[in-house]
């Protein structure tokens, strides 16, 4: 469930909302569970209106492949019929599944995370998706300020070799 307005009033109740289902299921089985209420941020509008989201959340995740399929008005199903013809053309520069596109989604996770810290400084960020193991994006993230990637795990190696790369790179 996402509001609309992303109104302060609305964005509490979303999170009263999953707060209560949580102790319920939590009381129901006689459980308890430390856990965290944080935000998928795929949506374009999510990116625009973080500070709002921030208020309420204790961290954030960009779903990569969401978001980007929204900010191109691409089908990941249907890329692979013309996205090797746009790499080619020089139309893209690389396939935005594979390596961020900067200048688009990544001016969107930019905003993101410039406005999701304005509320909350200490806002812990990640990324996941394909992109999350890209030595080339991981070096993007590292200059706006990503707490942390996920990815696949045969990427994994690569991805630790570039996230200490680009914060030695950074400092």
């Amino acid at each position: 469930m996402i509001p609309l307005t992303n109104s302060k009033t609305e964005m509490k109740w979303v999170r009263d909302v999953v707060e209560q289902t949580i102790r319920k299921i939590l009381i129901d089985n006689d459980a308890t569970l430390e856990y965290k209420i944080g935000t998928m941020m795929e949506m374009p509008r999510a990116c625009v209106t973080a500070d709002k989201i921030a208020e309420v959340s204790d961290f954030f995740s960009f779903g990569t492949n969401d978001l980007t399929q929204l900010t191109f008005g691409y089908s990941r199903d249907d890329v692979g019929s013309f996205m090797p013809e746009y790499i080619a053309q020089g139309i893209l520069p690389n396939d935005p599944f594979q390596t961020v596109d900067t200048e688009g989604v990544g001016e969107l996770m930019r905003m993101a995370v410039d406005r999701g810290r304005q509320t909350n400084s200490k806002l812990p960020i990640g990324v996941c998706g394909e992109v999350g193991g890209d030595p080339k994006s991981i070096r993007f993230f590292e200059k706006i300020g990503i707490s942390y990637v996920s990815c696949s795990p045969f990427r994994i190696p690569v991805a630790r070799i570039a996230a200490a790369q680009a914060t030695l790179a950074n400092n």
